[in-house]
């Protein structure tokens, strides 16, 4: 892997070429197998980590225990909060599948940002796509949205972003397990089990494994911002 790899991801594409090439010289990647961790609370952070290739998902664990995935995260996505103050690290990391990973210490990046605007605009841009999706987390929190309507806001944002065109539908690209679903809804798998039997019921998406198709996209945003269910389809 070289440069010019970085330079094609989104983050780094507008970014003066001396200040990719610091970044890159400064910085090393690492290889991390299915379910290995980057980092986890209490960690230091000093580091910037982006995404190379594969995906990762970010979670925190509640008093009891329950798993809350809060992001997943693709190819050239900055993964960690911090960007330039060390700080003690408060979620985890995890790899979905195998991955490559690009760190550089923060101290290397903060200097970058002294003689390149758009260093600055990239990590702010960064961090203010968190903030706009936590904020849907937390509104999407509400008592009155029903599990099956945050089932499809989580659906249809996993296929916009990872989704891949089929025949029957568009095949969200990673393995969606019912526990892991159900870490993502903060609910009992249980639970989670019966929703998504439900949207198969209804015809809006398709199960085989671990894997899912969203057969019916414009139903699954009905269902969103409707709050209606489709009535099962007879087969």
């Amino acid at each position: 892997m070289n440069d010019n790899q970085l330079t094609a991801l989104p983050f780094f594409q507008l970014l003066r070429p001396e200040t990719t090439q610091t970044l890159w010289d400064h910085g090393q990647v690492r290889r991390f197998s299915k379910r290995r961790l980057l980092f986890q609370p209490g960690d230091l952070m000093q580091t910037l980590h982006f995404q190379l290739s594969g995906k990762s998902c970010i979670y925190t664990v509640t008093p009891s225990g329950q798993r809350k995935v809060h992001f997943v995260c693709g190819r050239g996505e900055l993964l960690n909060q911090n960007t330039l103050n060390p700080s003690v690290c408060a979620s985890y990391c995890e790899m979905m599948e195998e991955s490559q990973i690009f760190s550089v210490p923060s101290e290397v990046v903060a200097r970058c940002m002294r003689s390149d605007f758009e260093l600055v605009r990239a990590l702010v841009a960064a961090q203010e796509r968190k903030l706009w999706r936590l904020e849907h987390q937390l509104k999407n929190t509400v008592s009155s949205m029903y599990m099956e309507r945050k089932l499809a806001a989580k659906l249809w944002k996993l296929s916009r972003d990872f989704g891949i065109q089929r025949p029957d539908g568009v095949e969200i690209d990673m393995e969606l397990s019912v526990s892991f679903l159900a870490d993502m809804l903060g609910v009992p798998r249980e639970t989670t089990s019966r929703l998504r039997s439900a949207l198969v019921r209804s015809r809006l998406i398709s199960v085989q494994g671990k894997r899912i198709t969203v057969i019916d996209p414009e139903g699954i945003v009905r269902l969103y911002h409707d709050g209606i269910l489709p009535p099962p389809v007879q087969s």
